[in-house]
């Protein structure tokens, strides 16, 4: 099929007049097969979207800088329903504290990465071009990152207590949501996964922010921590073999 494609090479038509927004979608469409055929960006060059699509690779470059500027515009509607589904979740705990409201975005963002899996790969777990420093304030990561940085400067304005800077924690958050997903992927998944993400994004964000006057959350490695479901769960993982390293 691949090598059809290729044989086709430049037989698409001349596009007419008023047509280049839809090439310009065409070539998105590719990118994004081309993304899921290949697992990642790493094989992805601007000859290979071009033969995709049927063009010549300089009809690519009428619409797209570089391979950066093309991945990243084919994965934005991808990073853009992420953080419209994290905003919906903040506004329906619009009625509770800040932290209820993180909460939710939070669990919003599980949810997406274990219902999506293949969709959260491309946009987390593989590789996508390399870019110069200055440039990845422009990635479109950005709405994901920039929901949650909101929701943690609210709730520091609102009195919440945080461990670390506004930008630093929600950044931190952001690294364990993101390794607590990608370990269900690789690593363990049944039907209790869910529940289990769900409750270790809980004690991560309790660990990293508490509400005005809150003494009762109990600190990580604490004397006297509440047994979770959670450490439970982990527990049941993990079995009861020995795994400390032999002298």
């Amino acid at each position: 099929m691949r090598a059809e494609r290729e044989r086709a090479g430049s037989g698409r038509p001349r596009s007419r007049r008023g047509q280049g927004e839809l090439l310009r979608r065409d070539i998105l469409d590719a990118v994004n097969r081309l993304l899921v055929e290949w697992g990642g960006a790493d094989k992805l060059t601007i000859r290979a979207v071009a033969q995709e699509v049927g063009v010549a690779a300089p009809s690519i470059y009428l619409h797209f800088s570089d391979k950066a500027e093309l991945v990243w515009t084919a994965l934005t509607d991808k990073y853009a329903q992420l953080a419209e589904l994290m905003r919906a979740a903040d506004e329906g705990a619009a009625d509770g504290d800040p932290l209820a409201r993180l909460r939710a975005q939070v669990h919003a963002y599980c949810r997406f990465g274990l219902h999506n899996p293949g969709h959260y790969r491309l946009m987390f777990e593989t590789r996508q071009p390399a870019v110069d420093a200055s440039r990845i304030g422009r990635h479109p990561a950005k709405l994901v990152s920039g929901s949650l940085r909101h929701a943690v400067t609210r709730s520091a304005e609102a009195g919440c207590v945080l461990s670390l800077p506004a930008e630093q924690l929600a950044t931190t958050l952001w690294a364990g949501l993101h390794g607590t997903v990608s370990l269900s992927h690789s690593i363990f998944s049944d039907d209790l996964t869910e529940q289990l993400v769900l409750d270790l994004a809980d004690g991560l964000l309790g660990s990293l922010i508490a509400l005005p006057g809150d003494t009762t959350a109990p600190r990580p490695g604490a004397e006297g921590a509440v047994d979770t479901l959670a450490m439970r769960r982990i527990r049941d993982l993990l079995g009861t073999a020995d795994d400390s390293p032999q002298s």
